[in-house]
């Protein structure tokens, strides 16, 4: 619960009710947890509101005088209720441990929750006629499924209303996979249900494909319009996530048999926002599951990581999965810290409990509170007991990033007394912040903002400060840029296939929660949420999950890899200030971050041309990475006896895959060349001619055979060579360089630029060929 709001009700935002005349206020309790379908029960919803005459009688004097008070009982998802109140009760009221908040009856702008509107597919809540969504009818038609912790059924993002065609339900199937996880763990997971207990399934299941949910907000940050990247689809989930023990949660054995059961299903997507440490393609339950489902038609869009920003951490590496990495949007939640000497520090954050006004609190850095028990770099993270609460008590203190999750190092804080919390990142996560429902007031931010912070606190004889009420801003500026915790390349299981594939937002994505588990998902964490705002690769994978599905439904005779390539081949790689996307240190980010760039699904709906793949393409990758025939056997097998022998073709080379994007980690220092070959589908409607322009590497000479390509009908698939060279006395010997080539039919009238990212490395002869980036 959040204890400093009863210590210390939000003053400020009650006398704002009183200057703008108003006298009604909600009284926030969290989310109802009525049970399978219980919020469309009449009894239940009788009985909810019963319990909110009790409760806001015990304060009134009589349960009558609560039923004339209270004009809207909120008794389906959302718990609480409005009332008019004088100022004094409802800071009574703000005190209860069962109340999360009260806060003003306030009129607010209507806001989506943004990441879809970032991404080009509305504006201001409006849909437009030409909209991928529109074209696609929303995704209607199409399954998407989605591997990860179970789903919250009775979310709004599952509704059924208005759901076609037949089956007209929204959620039309969920299973759950334990047996791998048992007999690893030796102990049940409980509970053995499709029902989400974490939060996380539900949150990248909406994420996908979750339906229009007007008034979603966490905590009144963020309010607008839930909805999912495919809102028409139908959805089904695959429970493969459990209770975590010894930083192990989803199993392979429970993987692939997910995989295997959703195949049967005949899901179109799945959506997979797990993974461990990179790994070879037999011995990793998500390759070998996803390489079945993709040659039986479904694409499959997994997360990067978010072991970043070090080199060669990005997971699911196969060329036939969607890897996503995450980066920002241009919406913000600022809380500043405003320093005593009247400077003030940007942070971020979505902590609903706020300081009392009208004065500074003083400021203390966590190393200087540790406890006699603790080690600085355990006070420095505020761990858990390593503050003493003599010099914690009533101050604000400054904890750095790292090691523990960031919510806990504020109920690390407050149980020690604290007043508020400042997180200040390190040097490795520059100017990522990130907001987080923290327990007390808090603030999060920037490493160069930290530096400066402390400098005043070691500079100052009573250093003091005041944190502020968070806001919603939209349009901010740089945006996106990558997130420090996306993994990156290169790959390190096959440097000739470039990982991750694209980016997509990932930071403060507000989509449906669980009803059992509180926005932070720690122990102590008792509040409960209808939607929640969280950050990862978790999060941006489901966005291209849900835009692979309208692809889908717009085309549905592309294959996985048809839809991987026009996602791929569309991205952007400018931010929106027009200038190169950035890191989260905005040091100029490369393809080892974001893959060919940043989803762009309204232009991949008509990408001009795809690079297509088919088994074969993907059994002539396996053999280039030195298979036998034997283990190629064991992805072909159909269990039928049907299935043909396959042998090798001779000379294959993991680059020669037919993938969008071109990664070259051994190109000769003595110039000699190193060509590969490509083809791509024309997927237009009519004859085409596209002409290549290069970008080169830094010290690398790039040849494109033809330069030019002329499609006699659709439909018609072409092949070209590259040919890299080093130029001598030029090239950066042991580092990756990077470039792009680009296909257009500008110059025939069309609107087509068909780009995909270069990535070089040559060869170091002193055999100095690490993981060093230019």
């Amino acid at each position: 619960m959040c204890s400093s709001l009863k210590n210390h009700p939000p003053a400020p935002l009650l006398a704002l009710a009183l200057l703008i005349g108003s006298l009604s206020f909600v009284v926030y309790l969290g989310g109802h947890s009525h049970g399978r379908g219980g919020a469309a029960l009449a009894s239940n919803q009788e009985r909810a509101m019963n319990s909110h005459h009790e409760f806001l009688g015990s304060f009134l004097g009589s349960k009558e005088k609560a039923r004339d008070a209270i004009f809207y009982s909120y008794t389906k998802y959302i718990n609480g209720f409005a009332a008019t109140l004088e100022e004094e009760e409802a800071m009574e009221i703000s005190k209860h441990p069962s109340v999360i908040s009260v806060f003003p009856n306030r009129g607010h702008r209507l806001h989506t929750t943004r990441s879809w509107e970032f991404l080009g597919m509305e504006k201001d809540g409006r849909i437009r006629a030409n909209s991928i969504w529109a074209k696609a009818r929303f995704g209607e038609g199409v399954i998407i499924g989605n591997l990860d912790t179970g789903v919250w059924p009775e979310a709004g993002s599952f509704s059924d209303d208005g759901m076609g065609p037949a089956p007209a339900r929204k959620l039309i199937g969920a299973r759950y996979f334990n047996k791998g996880y048992l007999s690893t763990v030796g102990q049940a997971a409980n509970p053995a249900s499709t029902r989400d207990t974490d939060g996380h399934g539900t949150h990248t299941l909406s994420t996908a494909a979750g339906r229009f949910v007007p008034g979603a907000n966490l905590f009144g940050y963020g309010n607008g319009t839930a909805k999912g990247g495919a809102p028409g689809a139908h959805v089904a989930a695959y429970k493969v996530c459990w209770r975590p023990v010894n930083g192990s949660e989803c199993f392979d054995a429970d993987i692939i048999a997910a995989f295997d059961a959703a195949i049967h299903d005949g899901v179109d997507v799945l959506s997979v926002s797990l993974g461990g440490a990179p790994a070879g393609y037999l011995r990793d339950g998500v390759a070998v599951g996803s390489f079945h489902a993709v040659r039986r038609g479904v694409t499959v869009v997994c997360s990067a990581g978010n072991s970043g920003p070090g080199a060669g951490t990005v997971s699911n590496t196969a060329p036939w999965l969607v890897t996503v990495g995450a980066s920002t949007m241009d919406r913000e939640f600022p809380a500043y810290l405003v320093l005593g000497n009247n400077k003030k520090i940007k942070g971020q954050s979505l902590s609903p409990v706020r300081l009392a006004g009208g004065k500074n609190y003083p400021l203390i850095s966590s190393e200087q509170a540790r406890a006699a028990n603790a080690t600085a770099s355990q006070a420095r993270l505020c761990m858990e007991g390593s503050l003493e609460r003599g010099k914690v008590e009533g101050r604000i203190v400054v904890c750095m990033r790292g090691k523990n999750a960031r919510v806990e190092k504020g109920e690390a804080v407050r149980r020690a007394g604290g007043a508020g919390l400042v997180l200040a990142n390190d040097e490795a996560t520059g100017n990522e912040m990130i907001a987080d429902a923290h327990v007390l007031p808090a603030t999060h931010v920037t490493y160069s903002d930290g530096v400066a912070l402390l400098a005043y606190l070691n500079s100052t004889r009573s250093p003091s400060g005041f944190i502020t009420v968070p806001d919603t801003a939209l349009d901010t500026k740089p945006a996106p840029f990558m997130a420090a915790f996306s993994s990156q390349g290169p790959n390190t299981v096959t440097p000739q296939i470039l990982k991750p594939d694209i980016t997509a937002p990932g930071v403060s994505i507000l989509a449906a929660f669980t009803g059992q588990a509180g926005p932070t998902g720690l122990a102590f964490d008792s509040r409960r949420v209808l939607f929640n705002a969280e950050s990862g690769t978790s999060m941006s994978c489901p966005h291209v999950a849900g835009v692979a599905g309208l692809l889908k439904a717009l085309h549905p005779d592309w294959s996985p890899a048809a839809i991987k390539s026009a996602i791929m081949t569309t991205a952007r790689v400018k931010d929106n200030m027009r200038r190169p996307m950035s890191n989260s240190s905005f040091l100029r980010a490369t393809p080892f971050s974001y893959g060919a760039g940043h989803v762009q699904p309204g232009r991949a709906a008509d990408p001009g041309l795809v690079y297509d793949m088919n088994d074969t393409d993907y059994l002539g990758f396996l053999c280039a990475l030195g298979y036998n025939s034997s283990v190629i056997a064991t992805f072909m097998a159909s269990g039928s006896g049907a299935q043909p022998p396959y042998a090798c073709p001779p000379a294959r080379r993991p680059e020669d895959l037919n993938y969008p994007s071109f990664a070259l980690p051994h190109l000769s220092p003595s110039g000699a060349a190193r060509t590969v070959t490509r083809r791509v589908r024309n997927v237009g409607d009519a004859p085409a001619a596209y002409v290549a322009s290069v970008a080169e590497p830094r010290g690398v000479s790039v040849a494109v055979r033809p330069s030019r390509l002329e499609f006699t009908a659709a439909g018609e698939e072409l092949e070209f060579a590259v040919t890299f060279r080093a130029k001598k006395g030029s090239f950066l010997a042991g580092e990756y360089v990077f470039g792009r080539l680009v296909w257009s039919d500008a110059a025939a009238g069309g609107r087509h630029r068909v780009r995909s990212p270069l990535v070089v490395r040559v060869v170091d002869k002193k055999g100095k060929n690490g993981l060093p980036i230019s």
